[in-house]
């Protein structure tokens, strides 16, 4: 994806609304409230905690006793802080072992099974065994209003609590695996969301963009214009939740400059008779389903969406970041493999260069003040960076070394064109030297780019970018 982020304030104020809305949805008189321990979570605090899990897990009471101790229990992991909760987690993975007597009378069980109805039978008790506890106990906040929720903001916090625990790793596994059954393409809803949405959608929208903030509510509206689109999966369980959003211009042309592109005082394009939609931001709303894949659905939902909507459409395109490209220009220009780029370098370069190296005044990025001087940083930054986009790759030697690169060339994208100066904002400059890169979906190539891509480690480019590798 483009960007993944974060926002804490709008998280805290979903994690806060959880415990009323529990609180309201249990039975008179069964009013979870959480166990009265401290955000730390101590030692001597937590005997109590293991007894309401290992309660949570015997399944006494019926239903409605069920649901309260699943509230009693996610109320009080809501108190604690960030210290108390990877402790909780850790009892998590810890406590709840797996029954190995259990497991190894189903393995006999299985070998000795003589009819394939024992077989299927002996394999799916089998496969009871080897469900952890703590994946019995954490589903039970299904039963709850925005369990689900709850749940994916838990795996939040696991992906930062686990780190260098292989008990919490193992949790997070598990959980993921969990979460991506629940959150399988074909549960969810593509919206489009419009100008006319609640305030409260249209509020995280703001919060939750990625890659290009949005200044205010001025700019959003004219981000939701006429000319313009917003697309979004949903889950059933988190109806007013977007899970993850995409923004698309509708123009004539491939766009090659966001500032442009989002210029509030740009005159409104004819929808109707566009030829191209940009997709200019994708941005992931909740971390908890990372490693859950969502985008390159989105993405395929919203063409076909806007070609039944717009016949017009011929060309699809991304206009978008170029983030590890800085990074790696200065690791790369202190290598021998940069001198041929560095000697293209025009002439005229020495009137700013003065006892400065190529490499330190690339790298400066001083240049990016003047037009003249810009131009010729340029002449070197835009083969360097059609080598980054398609020539390096992550340690598997088969990835793309972009993420943003990886995502769209996995998706059945092109590399098609490398803009200059295109996005100026100071996140632009700071990610790429202002660069930014047009990815093309072409329809009828998708799949065949995408296999490549996935199987081979080939990047699909247009003729101009391999005229760029050429020069290289």
């Amino acid at each position: 994806m483009e960007t993944v982020t974060q926002n804490t304030t709008l998280l805290s104020r979903t994690l806060d609304g959880l415990a009323k809305l529990w609180r309201q949805n249990t039975s008179k008189g069964l009013a979870a409230e959480p166990l009265h321990i401290s955000p730390y979570l101590h030692d001597d605090e937590q005997p109590p905690l293991l007894e309401l899990m290992r309660d949570c897990l015997s399944g006494r009471g019926g239903e409605v006793t069920a649901r309260h101790r699943a509230a009693k229990l996610g109320e009080t992991y809501l108190v604690l802080n960030a210290e108390g909760r990877r402790k909780m987690l850790q009892l998590l993975a810890t406590q709840f072992p797996l029954d190995r007597e259990a497991i190894n009378d189903a393995v006999i069980n299985l070998f000795d099974s003589d009819t394939p109805g024992d077989e299927l039978q002996a394999a799916q008790t089998l496969r009871n065994c080897l469900r952890p506890p703590h994946m019995r106990l954490l589903t039970q906040f299904n039963a709850l209003p925005q369990g689900v929720k709850f749940l994916v903001d838990m795996r939040a916090d696991l992906i930062q609590s686990k780190q260098d625990d292989s008990a919490l790793r193992a949790l997070d596994e598990d959980l993921k695996r969990q979460l991506k059954s629940w959150f399988d393409v074909g549960f969810l809803e593509l919206r489009q969301i419009t100008w006319q949405a609640p305030a409260a959608l249209l509020e995280k929208l703001i919060e939750y963009e990625a890659v290009h903030p949005v200044a205010d509510w001025q700019d959003l509206k004219h981000r939701l214009s006429e000319d313009r689109r917003c697309f979004a999966f949903f889950h059933p369980q988190m109806p007013d939740e977007p899970l993850i959003f995409i923004w698309v211009a509708l123009c004539d042309g491939i766009a090659d400059n966001v500032q442009t592109l989002l210029d509030p005082d740009t005159p409104s394009f004819d929808a109707s008779v566009a030829s191209t939609a940009i997709f200019y931001s994708i941005s992931s709303t909740q971390p908890g389903l990372a490693g859950v894949n969502l985008g390159d659905f989105l993405i395929k939902r919203v063409v076909e969406r806007l070609v039944s909507e717009l016949p017009a459409l011929t060309t699809f395109s991304t206009l978008s970041p170029i983030p590890g490209f800085r990074k790696w220009v200065t690791a790369f220009l202190s290598q021998d493999e940069a001198a041929p780029y560095i000697e293209t370098v025009p002439p005229e370069s020495s009137l700013w260069l003065g006892d400065s190296s190529v490499a330190d005044w690339l790298t400066g990025g001083n240049w990016l003040d003047d037009a003249t001087e810009r131009h010729c940083a340029e002449t070197v930054l835009t083969p360097l960076c059609a080598r980054y986009l398609c020539d390096e790759k992550r340690g598997n030697g088969v990835s793309a070394a972009d993420p943003v690169a990886h995502f769209h060339l996995s998706n059945g994208a092109r590399v098609h064109q490398i803009n200059r100066y295109a996005d100026r904002s100071a996140r632009g400059i700071k990610q790429s030297y202002g660069l930014m890169v047009n990815y093309l979906y072409q329809l009828d190539a998708i799949e065949d780019s995408h296999e490549s891509y996935v199987e081979q480690g080939e990047i699909s480019t247009s003729d101009a970018v391999r005229k760029m590798l050429r020069h290289g």
